[in-house]
């Protein structure tokens, strides 16, 4: 995974385009009259925008209920079974009774239509280190603002005319459309102000701090010292590493080496560099150092993680 030095990168996109997001279906339903729909527990990652109405949004293990209003945006990453209704006292419906096959850019009308539009995303993550973002995130993240709903309103009105006027091309451009406001998304709830949250992701709405570890991912192969990495964040070391372990949940050095041991599985899978060169490029000055730390932070030897990974791919789905 090198980089050209003219190549600017931020966290945010650097760890999404570790985990390779992959659109899964995308597509809507136009409800008519009274109607329920359940969705039963997945791995996937939905978003849903709510185009036209209301409807309430019920999710397995949340106590209280959601009303939805046109032009909400939300976000379910932890794929837990949930409900969509115009009113949750009607009994619901399996949506997989209703969506018969793959949406491919479809919308399905339901009794009708005409009361309410909503258009849903999956996406699957092509690692098993999705923890990395998904362990960050509460199980709805709800895009309530106006200001914030009306940066999402671009590529859900761009969204719908793709969807509704299929050309050539569409559904890959269906698909970018998606993973641009997944990205969107994420960007947003960041910023959103809530409570004081901790990890990396929240830590990227502090100027400071996200100064240094972009500092960190454009060159993770430098052997950056905390003294450093504090000047670039104008604050002294001390006060430095006390904020980035308040606000991260990790020492500074924890989670470069965090990062460093990411890429190196990323690239031990995906590419035919040696185990060598990449300790190398890492800023590790022996084999035997970067395998003690690979060891120590993935749970096996680099070796070992090769070939644990290609057995699980070669592995038969079950059904």
């Amino acid at each position: 995974m090198s980089r050209s030095s003219t190549v600017a990168v931020d966290p945010l996109s650097d760890v999404l385009s570790l985990l390779k997001p992959r659109r899964y279906m995308s597509g809507g339903i136009d409800a008519g009259g009274d109607w329920s729909f359940q969705f039963e527990p997945s791995n996937c990652f939905l978003c849903f925008a709510l185009v036209s109405g209301h409807c309430w949004l019920s999710i397995e293990g949340v106590d209280e209920a959601v009303r939805l209003e046109g032009g909400d945006f939300v976000a379910l990453p932890h794929g837990e079974a949930f409900r969509l209704a115009s009113d949750l006292a009607v009994a619901p419906v399996d949506v997989r009774s209703v969506v018969t096959g793959p949406l491919n850019g479809r919308i399905v009308s339901w009794q009708g239509g005409g009361a309410c539009l909503g258009l849903t995303a999956f996406f699957t993550f092509a690692t098993e280190h999705a923890s990395i973002l998904l362990g960050l995130l509460p199980s709805l993240v709800h895009i309530r603002s106006h200001a914030d709903r009306a940066v999402m309103q671009w590529y859900l009105e761009r969204m719908i005319v793709v969807l509704r006027n299929p050309q050539p091309g569409g559904v890959l451009l269906g698909e970018y459309l998606a993973q641009m406001m997944l990205i969107e998304l994420l960007r947003l709830h960041v910023t959103q102000k809530e409570t004081e949250r901790v990890g990396w992701l929240f830590a990227l709405a502090d100027q400071q701090l996200c100064i240094a570890m972009t500092a960190m991912h454009e060159r993770p192969g430098y052997r950056w010292t905390v003294q450093e990495l504090a000047e670039r964040a104008c604050m002294s070391r001390s006060a430095f590493a006390l904020r980035f372990k308040e606000k991260v949940g990790t020492s500074v050095m924890e989670y470069l080496t965090q990062w460093r041991m990411l890429l190196a599985g990323d690239r031990l899978m995906n590419s035919h560099d040696s185990v060598s060169a990449i300790a190398l490029s890492l800023g590790y000055e022996s084999e035997s150092a970067f395998s003690f730390a690979f060891k120590r932070e993935m749970g096996c030897s680099p070796r070992q993680y090769c070939h644990a990974r290609a057995a699980a791919l070669a592995a038969p789905v079950s059904s």
